[in-house]
């Protein structure tokens, strides 16, 4: 059983940053690797980021550029830092590991950015 707590996001507006965390309790969190979505209204979820174990990153390209995954071992959480923000970055953001071909997800984070 694996939890993920995730933290920050909030109203920012148009051209701002913002940070989000995701606490993993997960035992083996050094070896697992984590992803970032979000889903907009009416829209499907999609992946933003994701980080391997050894660190590797991989992005949408509608963020490359702007937004940053990163991991932090010894405190087992995984951070989005979010710059630049677009209007069309509002969405809930949720983290998510696989463990034994099951998902576990982040309870999501409201993000919204006016313009």
């Amino acid at each position: 059983q694996v939890q993920l707590v995730q933290s920050g996001g909030g109203l920012v507006q148009a051209g701002g940053s913002l940070r989000l965390s995701c606490a993993a309790s997960s035992s083996t969190f050094s070896r697992d690797t984590f992803g970032w979505y979000r889903q907009a209204l009416g829209k499907q979820r999609e992946l933003v980021a994701a980080i391997s174990s050894g660190g590797n990153t991989n992005y949408a390209e509608s963020v490359t550029g702007r937004f940053t995954i990163s991991r932090d071992n010894a405190k087992n959480t995984v951070y989005l830092q979010m710059n630049s923000l677009k209007s069309e970055d509002t969405a809930i953001y949720y983290c998510k590991v696989t463990k034994y071909a099951f998902d576990y997800w982040g309870q999501g984070t409201q993000v919204t950015v006016s313009s």
